[in-house]
């Protein structure tokens, strides 16, 4: 390896040895628990999430433009049978014609939930429904019935539909939504959590003059690629942990569970119901992006940072810092967790493009939309701001480390530079 890369891994070993330790680290691996406030907040804002995205939910009807207004008629009549509660959900019309989509096409058409799809003649439509127990493709059946029962003036034969299931009709908007919503927090408490100590690491190094001893004895870039990636370490060390602990608390729980029951629950059908709630793209692509981004998230505000904190030479002005930081992790949360909630739309589009709520929303993205060579381009853009944010905080690192004081080194350059512009301008007056 080159000295400089040499130098780097030696730094992020060293950072990373001093956090992981030491006895308060055990304390740090145990921060969630103290945190189930925020992951019930979490909840709440999915749950929150999945209703409104239950109001998007539809049936449609591909029909004749002679049959759309006894078709809306009759749907008035009938909707009114029912309470708010369980009405069924709003009916849209496509006209039939050559250029009409087909029936699996509208299911597919994403942003929308699509519970079933009529077309085809009323004395015989073909409905094409996503849940074959559910009670959409039913109800269009009886809109046929009852238009076809107007018309007649005295008995009628009934429809005769076709019903067809979707088998690969996809997971529901609310499930996937709430996915997204679920990726945007993990992400942000992980970095919440991670990123923002390399403000106090960094501050507390150059008040007792480490830094100072390790700026010169190898490369400043070296020292502060090392100490973003030591703590980078930390971060997979934290989630590991973590990780194992989940496992091992499932296989405990999975040995608690009656096999009787569990052969039960697949006979009725759950396990496909499970198997259904999945993101657009997903599981294996879904948790491996995912964890791209939350690295991409983490060493972007993590030099961001550490170029802020080489600034503070006191635990005041951390204390300082501290605000803002929060602040502004919790505006691209926010920021972030309304895309989630309106994919596709232009809040959530300027999220993506962003670049410090780019991996958040990027997330959330590959919950609600199939398409991945996308976040290819999503990954290459994140890294260019990354190597720039890197570019810019090492020349404020480089400020803070070779001034003394608060480590405003530009503040103090300018102000040196105007007080000898106005001796000069005084000087010059007395000449004259």
């Amino acid at each position: 390896m080159t000295p400089f890369i040499r130098s780097m891994f030696v730094v992020a070993r060293r950072d990373f040895l001093a956090i992981v330790a030491t006895p308060t680290f055990l304390l740090f691996l145990l921060a969630p628990l103290f945190m189930v406030a925020m992951g019930l907040a979490g909840g709440m804002g999915a749950s929150q999430l999945a209703d409104s995205a239950r109001g998007a939910g539809r049936i449609v009807a591909i029909a004749d433009a002679a049959d759309v207004e006894a078709l809306r008629a009759a749907d008035r009549r009938l909707r009114d049978a029912f309470t708010r509660g369980e009405a069924p959900p709003p009916l849209e019309y496509r006209i039939a014609g050559p250029d009409a989509p087909a029936p699996l096409a509208i299911t597919r058409e994403k942003g929308t939930d699509t519970y079933a799809v009529m077309s085809g003649p009323l004395e015989s439509p073909h409905i094409v429904e996503r849940n074959a127990e559910g009670s959409s493709g039913r109800y269009l059946n009886l809109l046929a019935n009852q238009v076809l029962r107007d018309r007649a003036a005295g008995d009628v034969a009934p429809a005769k539909p076709r019903f067809e299931s979707i088998q690969r009709g996809g997971t529901s908007i609310a499930v996937q939504q709430s996915l997204g919503f679920g990726a945007v927090f993990i992400i942000f408490l992980l970095t919440l959590l991670l990123a923002g100590q390399t403000v106090s690491s960094l501050a507390e190094e150059k008040g007792n003059k480490v830094i100072e001893i390790l700026a010169a004895a190898v490369p400043l870039e070296s020292v502060f690629l090392g100490k973003l990636l030591g703590m980078l370490g930390v971060a997979v060390l934290f989630i590991a942990f973590w990780m194992i602990v989940a496992m091992g608390g499932g296989l405990i729980a999975a040995t608690q569970v009656d096999p009787a029951a569990i052969a039960a629950a697949g006979k009725a059908g759950k396990a496909t119901a499970a198997l259904a709630s999945m993101p657009a793209t997903g599981w294996p692509f879904f948790l491996g992006i995912g964890f791209a981004y939350f690295i991409l998230s983490f060493l972007l505000l993590g030099a961001v940072f550490l170029g802020v904190g080489a600034q503070a030479g006191s635990v005041r002005e951390i204390q300082m810092l501290s605000l803002p930081i929060t602040i502004f992790q919790v505006g691209m949360f926010s920021l972030s967790a309304a895309a989630a909630s309106a994919p596709g739309s232009g809040l959530a589009h300027f999220a993506q493009i962003f670049p410090f709520s780019s991996p958040l929303a990027m997330a959330a993205r590959a919950a609600t939309d199939d398409a991945k060579a996308v976040h290819l381009l999503a990954l290459g853009w994140q890294a260019i701001w990354v190597a720039l944010v890197i570019f810019l905080s090492v020349r404020l690192f480089r400020s803070g480390v070779l001034s003394s004081g608060s480590g405003w080194k530009f503040w103090r350059r300018n102000k040196a530079v105007l007080s000898a512009a106005a001796a000069a301008q005084a000087a010059s007056s007395q000449s004259h």
